[in-house]
C-alpha cells in the first residue's frame, strides 16, 4: 500500500532569489535504491543544480545526494547526472524554451508524491542585481508593515 500525500525533501531557496520563475514543471527522477534512502534521510543538496535537455533526454546536474551510510557497494557517485522523466513533447518544448536567451531550467524542490521522488523544475530567467535589491526591499517593507499591524492590535 502506497502512502498518499506530498512530503518535501529539499528546496532550492537560492533559486527563487537568483531567478524569476516563469513556469513550473513536475518531473520524475531516475534513482537507485540507496539514493532514495539517502533522500529520505534528508541528505540532498540542490544548491547550484541545473537541468539540461539534450538528445531528447533531460538531465539534472550538480544535485548532490550524499552516499547512504548503510549502502556499501551499492552507493553511486553523489554528483552523477540524474535523468529526469517527462513526456517527449514536454522535453522538446523545454529544450526549445531553454535555447532562448537568458532561460535556464532550475530544480526548485524535490519531494515525495505517493512514495515516488519528484522534482519541481522551474523555467527561470536570471535576475539582475537591482532586481534582487528590489525584492529584498519589498520583503523588508512587508515585514515592517506586518510588525506595525501587530503592534497596533
Amino acid at each position: 500500500m502506497e502512502k498518499s500525500g506530498v512530503k518535501i525533501a529539499a528546496q532550492n531557496r537560492k533559486a527563487r532569489h537568483d531567478y524569476f520563475v516563469e513556469e513550473r514543471y513536475e518531473a520524475g527522477i531516475e534513482l537507485f535504491g540507496t539514493e532514495v534512502k539517502s533522500i529520505r534521510q534528508g541528505t540532498l543538496n540542490l544548491k547550484d543544480s541545473f537541468a539540461n535537455a539534450k538528445d531528447g533526454e533531460l538531465y539534472v546536474y550538480n544535485m548532490h545526494i550524499s552516499p547512504y551510510e548503510h549502502g556499501n557497494i551499492f552507493n553511486r557517485d553523489p554528483d552523477r547526472p540524474k535523468r529526469l522523466l517527462m513526456h517527449k513533447r514536454e522535453i522538446r518544448k523545454l529544450h526549445d524554451l531553454q535555447k532562448q536567451d537568458g532561460y535556464a531550467l532550475i530544480p526548485l524542490s524535490v519531494y515525495f508524491k505517493n512514495s515516488r521522488v519528484k522534482v519541481e523544475l522551474g523555467l527561470c530567467k536570471g535576475k539582475k542585481n537591482y532586481d534582487k535589491r528590489q525584492a529584498i526591499a519589498e520583503r523588508d517593507a512587508k515585514r515592517e508593515m506586518d510588525r506595525a499591524r501587530k503592534e497596533r492590535y
